[in-house]
């Protein structure tokens, strides 16, 4: 079986279209009904950013339906469930979220709730169904996850989730807490491993953000024995901040698998490649304008080498 691993879709649902017909698939009235031996497997970030918020969530829950593809959760959905969710530690007078309505955290948020407003049954609806995704999952031939396939991470978090990894109510907020493990653990795998920034150096992220921590490509070897700059996922104007000898400090990580691991998130350029000899990330920035939709074809029968010749990409700019 083919399995189309389908990177981060960031509400850009004409540009779904476009791929998933590409790849072949064919639209019955009801659902996008794959090619023979084909199946969809989406990587996560399917909401926030862009302008077709609902149609994408319709697409790719309606594949779901029908049995024809899978989704792993991603960041941003996480954000979505604990943007809504009161923390049960607030008083009555002073209300609290899981995820704060700061002006950055809602500005992050504001194309999903134009299209689900806040507290409508829509939006209590779709709340339950981002409640079923999985945070990961594991076949016998490959590995996906949104951010980071972190075994130690994930049995941190296993207690908190069902049988099949998804999040409950209790694991929403146990995992919100920060500066907590789980809350760390969650970090992990919905969005990478970071290294702290040499002391007094503050970086800005795209979204304004000041962090004093950077994430780093864990699929590289010897992380702790490399400088940031050779092993950090940061743009050059930050990294011009950080000393060029700065090594990277007390990262955790080991890859505890053989199989290959599909991954999106990390806002990739350029011509797609598999990232290592077992790592393949499937978001090429399909959230801009000039970024494309991109899916990696995984053959069950033959899941490695990784090769670049499997990629994809809908390239929405060059179509009639």
């Amino acid at each position: 079986m083919i399995i189309d691993v389908i990177g981060d879709i960031h509400g850009y649902a004409d540009k779904l279209i476009g791929l998933l017909e590409q790849l072949g698939y064919v639209h019955n009235g009801q659902y996008f009904v794959p090619p023979a031996n084909h199946r969809a497997l989406f990587i996560g970030d399917l909401i926030d950013r862009g302008p077709q918020q609902l149609a994408t969530l319709e697409i790719v829950f309606a594949m779901i339906d029908a049995g024809v593809a899978d989704v792993v959760m991603g960041n941003h959905e996480y954000n979505a469930l604990a943007f809504a969710t009161l923390d049960p530690d607030s008083s009555k007078s002073k209300k609290r979220y899981l995820r704060s309505h700061s002006e950055i955290h809602t500005r992050q948020h504001q194309a999903f709730l134009a299209e689900v407003p806040f507290g409508s049954e829509l939006h209590q609806y779709w709340l339950k169904r981002l409640y079923e995704i999985p945070l990961w999952l594991e076949t016998d031939y490959a590995c996906f996850v949104h951010a980071c396939w972190d075994v130690d991470s994930m049995a941190i978090l296993q207690p908190l989730l069902t049988d099949d990894n998804r999040l409950t109510p209790q694991g929403l907020v146990v995992t919100s807490k920060e500066h907590s493990v789980p809350f760390d653990a969650l970090e992990r795998v919905l969005k990478g491993v970071e290294t702290p920034l040499p002391d007094g150096i503050v970086m800005v992220d795209k979204e304004g953000t000041k962090r004093t921590r950077v994430r780093v490509r864990w699929w590289l070897d010897n992380l702790n024995s490399r400088t940031i700059h050779e092993i950090a996922r940061a743009p050059m104007s930050a990294l011009a901040q950080i000393p060029i000898d700065a090594l990277a400090e007390n990262i955790n990580f080991a890859i505890k698998t053989d199989k290959p691991v599909f991954v999106g998130h990390y806002w990739l350029t350029g011509k797609p490649e598999p990232l290592s000899l077992q790592v393949v990330c499937t978001d090429y920035s399909a959230a801009i304008d000039s970024g494309y939709l991109t899916c990696y074809q995984l053959d069950t029968d033959n899941p490695l080498p990784l090769l670049a010749d499997n990629f994809v990409q809908y390239r929405h700019d060059q179509t009639a």
